[in-house]
């Protein structure tokens, strides 16, 4: 498909479609641990209307071993 047409509705779905089915495939990694800094919680009450923002802060460490590809899919 060339750079100046547009996918259509179809692919796109397909391609969405795609993508859920490898991240249910996909085995989570164990090679990396990941900590909780700081969660910040934003609450603003209007009427009967709740805005609720929630930050969350994490620091990833990855070990020295990751030399597979980690969005390879598990049979």
């Amino acid at each position: 498909m060339s750079s100046n047409e547009k996918k259509s509705i179809m692919r796109c779905v397909g391609e969405f479609f795609g993508h859920v089915g490898r991240a249910i495939r996909t085995k989570p990694t164990q090679d990396s641990e990941c900590r909780e800094i700081r969660r910040t919680v934003e609450e603003t009450e209007e009427g009967e209307v709740t805005l609720r923002r929630t930050t969350i802060e994490e620091v990833e460490f990855k070990t020295r071993s990751t030399s597979h590809d980690s969005r390879k899919s598990v049979n």
